[in-house]
């Protein structure tokens, strides 16, 4: 069976149909990223096709409707400070750098160093100025930085530490793809209010194992 093939408005409308994502701001990132920017020459022509694409390193950049949910759960807002864990071709962190604008900052960690040269190269693309690629593990987070208003992990985690928690701002939230076993994870996002932590859960998911210390290697 042929995969469609569908070009950057009919991907964006298909959401906002669905209600997969409501907010203006983050319509807007994404109407105005080229997702094309960020993924190998050989594969430009299936920039908006719904699907996860390969990059370097053995690893892909992730279908474009699971970006847009994540996104949407992650609730970005202007002048946030965000984490992203698992830079990939620095899509994601693009998209994020675009909601939260030049008051806010994207600190996104790669523990693969082609790959964090190869994000470097494409937010350059598209004069992103407010993302910050670190080459290091970011399955522990990065406390340097912290407190952060908000966190996101783009790669399979086996579980939702501590040590991430305590580097989130009160009133804080975290998105992750969760599960011991990779190819059953549930997309899970944590709400951090006071001394309360809350749990909520939205469905399987398919992603590349978190490698580092707290990951799956």
């Amino acid at each position: 069976m042929k995969k469609l093939i569908m070009d950057k408005d009919q991907l964006i409308q298909g959401w906002i149909k669905r209600k997969i994502i409501t907010d203006k701001k983050i319509i807007s990132a994404f109407q105005e990223l080229n997702r094309e920017n960020f993924i190998l020459e050989e594969y430009k022509d299936q920039a908006y096709a719904d699907y996860p694409l390969p990059i370097l390193a053995g690893q892909t950049i992730s279908q474009p409707t699971t970006i847009a949910i994540m996104t949407s759960l992650l609730e970005p807002k202007e002048k946030n400070k965000i984490l992203e864990i698992g830079t990939g071709s620095g899509y994601q962190a693009a998209i994020l750098g675009k909601i939260v604008g030049s008051g806010g900052k994207i600190i996104s960690i790669e523990i693969i160093e082609e790959l964090a040269e190869f994000a470097k190269a494409n937010l350059k693309k598209e004069n992103i100025t407010n993302v910050e690629i670190i080459h290091g593990d970011g399955s522990v987070g990065y406390e340097k930085q912290s407190p952060y208003d908000r966190i996101i992990i783009t790669a399979a985690t086996p579980k939702i530490t501590d040590e991430l928690i305590g580097q989130l701002k009160d009133y804080g939230l975290l998105v992750a793809p969760v599960g011991y076993d990779i190819h059953s994870l549930v997309m899970t996002k944590i709400i951090k209010q006071k001394n309360t932590i809350t749990k909520h859960e939205f469905g399987s998911f398919s992603f590349v194992p978190l490698r580092g210390i707290k990951g799956f290697e």
